[in-house]
Formats: structure tokens, sequence, C-alpha cells
């Protein structure tokens, strides 16, 4: 069981998998694809998986199992199985990501995206300010970051 286990989340935690078992993530994987997550000067990529899904167990087990059920019934019953269909969903798919991760204080992002006072110190002198805010708890990187990865609505 364990290892049955081991090789879904391995099969269904890749960009080629989101990207095709549902028809509508085509679109989303696309933009993924041409973003600075997607692709950049220094080849370090973030897939679906890592911005998306908690890291650990059994929360993942358990997100991937709920955002399945959820993104199948979307498809099967119509409500995001066109694109045109899709856009006018987006705003509302993309406030539900961006309120978790609000919740979660941004934590997939943290995993690549680690700061610190010194690091703040060598940025350019504008973002400085916000992200001393982030340092002192009173915001997190999806307050500006909308639209990092994908196109925001």
């Amino acid at each position: 069981m364990i290892v049955g286990t081991q090789v879904m989340v391995a099969v269904t935690g890749t960009d080629a998998f989101c990207s095709t078992a549902c028809h509508s993530m085509q679109w989303v994987a696309r933009e993924h694809r041409e973003s600075v997550h997607g692709t950049n000067r220094t080849g370090v990529r973030a897939g679906c998986h890592d911005c998306h899904i908690p890291h650990n167990y059994p929360e993942l087990l358990w997100y991937k199992a709920k955002a399945g059920i959820k993104d199948a019934i979307g498809e099967m019953s119509g409500v995001i199985s066109t694109e045109e269909k899709f856009k006018n969903e987006r705003p509302r798919l993309a406030q539900h990501v961006w309120d978790e991760f609000k919740a979660n204080d941004s934590r997939n992002c943290r995993v690549c995206h680690q700061f610190s006072a010194d690091v703040v110190k060598k940025q350019r002198e504008f973002v400085q300010a916000m992200h001393q805010r982030v340092l002192e708890g009173k915001a997190t990187c999806i307050d500006c970051h909308k639209g990092v990865a994908h196109t925001a609505p």
C-alpha cells in the first residue's frame, strides 16, 4: 500500500499529468511554462506540485484527494470544460488559491524563496519596505505576487 501510494503521488505530481489529465488545466499549464517559474535564466523550475500541493504527509494526500475530486467534478459537470467557461470561473478559482496561500503564509513559496533581514538589505530599495513587512509577519508573498506563475484574472 505504501509503495502504491508513493507511485500514485509521483505519477500525479508531474506537470505533464497536471496539464493533460484535466482538459481545463492545459490553459494554465501554457501560462506556467511561459512564466518565470517555468522558464528563467537559471533553469530552476517550480512545477505545479511545488506551488499548489502541501509537501508533507498526510496533508499532501488529503489535499490531493480533495483537489482531485473538486477538479474532476468541475470537469465532468462542464463548469470549466471550455476555455471560455474556465476564464469565466477564473476569478473565483484564483481567489480560492490566493486565500489558501494567505491562510498558510505562502508556505510553499517559502520552500524556495527564503529570505532574511540580510537578504532584504541586498534587494532593490523599492522592495525592501514590502519585504520587511513579510519579515515582521504583517504580509505574505501572495499579497503582492498574484500572477507570478499564471496570468492574474
